[in-house]
């Protein structure tokens, strides 16, 4: 166990994707009497308002115009290729708070438990997701975690990490509790004085039902559970506690196709590969990297800035358009950026598809497959409604893949008006938008309690909660 010196506060930090302000009450008794107990703030929402573009925000300081993570995934253009999920934190630009952490008293240890970025990042203890790949075409649940002796510890205590509950049709609390576990585990032997955990349950709920479904009532009791317990093992360690989220989640029934427009423009470019299509990015004039309510849209022909303009302005599912001077003042005028960025109205959101007939889709867009898509894909939260019997088959596809066969889980549909919930735009209301509850007093100033606290503001929030 570290040397913690006698007068280094520790601190617990949840992040508990999804949540707002206007969820805490009787679903949610743990994270009501945490707020009780201390003090409940809105957190103003900010652009882009996904995973990895939030959570740099706050473990950096600093907006996406400077740590470069303008999104979950961006156009690489040295490579010429689109790239979601990546986990190195060499991406990040900015310094983050592990290290920050160690300026402010070197004796100080932190754990990242699952948040973005986590590989290779500066955390004393780091534990995320990082499925095996083999070569027969197998995807294994697995994690990467620093120091590497934890992996086969946490694998034997806990069970192999619940993947498949982690992301796609079959996602629920049982991942967010693998979570919870090692995250206590973690607590237990090795107290770090900062320990960051990602409990992303409810978010896969909110984007497949829609918030205002009567099913979210026990998923906010459910992930209220997880957080009950990792509040209790807080308490019984002398751990503070902040739960925080990244954004809000908006009712959407209106996907927007930008790919498909501009390939009826004759912008975008394919390459058949036996008989299906694959976006060329590299050789398109015009294409959109869509990332859930935002999306880049990157012109390599300057000819066509104009009327790539147009085009979009033309479209009712889009509510803000930015082009590289106005992206200053959301702090997004990075070069990972796009010519334009565009943000959908609140009942919208963009889909990466740019095929035009079904049969032609690649093979992978009926999987889970978030590497491999030019862009974020919430259908795959669904099985296909069309498969008579989804279970049966399923069950055929794993039997032929355990007896070494190569095939695909292509399970997944075509059809984005199935998508109920989305995020990335700017919270119509506080109460919509992310939270930050903490069980310290004084910690949260009256008018951040009222104008909401800046996302750039909550790094040095949780170092000052830090100090001795």
């Amino acid at each position: 166990m570290p040397d913690n010196t006698a007068d280094q506060k520790k601190l617990l930090v949840l992040n508990v994707v999804g949540l707002s302000p206007k969820h805490i009450g009787k679903h949610t008794p743990h994270l009501q009497a945490l707020a009780q107990q201390g003090e409940l703030a809105p957190i103003q929402s900010m652009l882009p308002a996904v995973t990895s573009s939030v959570q740099a925000t706050y473990f950096t300081g600093t907006t996406p115009a400077q740590h470069g993570i303008v999104g979950n995934g961006w156009f690489y253009p040295d490579i010429c290729e689109i790239k979601f999920w990546h986990q190195s934190n060499k991406l990040v630009q900015q310094p983050q708070i592990w290290s920050a952490l160690k300026k402010q008293n070197p004796q100080a240890t932190s754990a990242n438990m699952f948040c973005w970025f986590n590989m290779y990042c500066d955390a004393d203890t780091a534990v995320t997701v990082r499925p095996m790949y083999p070569a027969d075409g197998r995807k294994l649940p697995d994690i990467y975690t620093s120091p590497m002796h934890l992996r086969p510890e946490l694998n034997k205590k806990l069970g192999m990490f619940p993947l498949f509950n982690f992301w796609g049709p079959k996602s629920s609390i049982v991942s967010s509790q693998w979570i919870a576990d090692s995250t206590m585990e973690i607590m237990t032997q090795q107290q770090p004085d900062l320990c960051v955990a990602y409990l992303p349950h409810l978010d896969y709920p909110l984007q497949k039902v829609g918030p205002s479904h009567a099913s979210i009532e026990t998923e906010l009791q459910q992930i209220d559970d997880v957080c009950g317990q990792l509040i209790r093992k807080a308490a019984e360690l002398n751990y503070q506690v902040v739960v925080l989220s990244e954004y809000g989640i908006f009712e959407v029934d209106k996907p927007c196709h930008l790919n498909r427009l501009f390939r009826e423009k004759n912008w975008i470019a394919l390459r058949e590969e036996l008989g299906l299509e694959l976006l060329d990015a590299g050789a398109s004039q015009v294409f959109a990297v869509a990332d859930h309510q935002v999306a880049h849209v990157h012109v390599q022909n300057p000819a066509l800035i104009d009327e790539v303009a147009a085009v979009l302005q033309a479209q009712e599912a889009i509510d803000l358009i930015l082009d590289k001077s106005a992206q200053k003042s959301y702090g997004l005028d990075h070069e990972r950026s796009g010519d334009f960025v565009v943000i959908a109205k609140p009942d919208s959101w963009f889909t990466y598809y740019y095929w035009l007939d079904d049969a032609k889709a690649p093979d992978f867009a009926r999987t889970v497959e978030i590497h491999r898509k030019p862009g974020y894909d919430p259908v795959e939260l669904f099985i296909d409604p069309q498969i008579k019997f989804p279970m049966l088959k399923v069950i055929k596809k794993l039997i032929q893949k355990k007896l070494g066969f190569r095939t695909l889980m292509d399970v997944i549909p075509l059809d984005a008006s199935l998508v109920k919930g989305s995020h990335g735009a700017i919270a119509p209301t506080l109460e919509d938008g992310p939270v930050f509850i903490t069980n310290c007093h004084d910690c949260v100033s009256e008018q951040q309690q009222q104008e909401g606290i800046a996302p750039t503001q909550v790094m040095s929030m949780l170092l000052r909660q830090l100090q001795p």
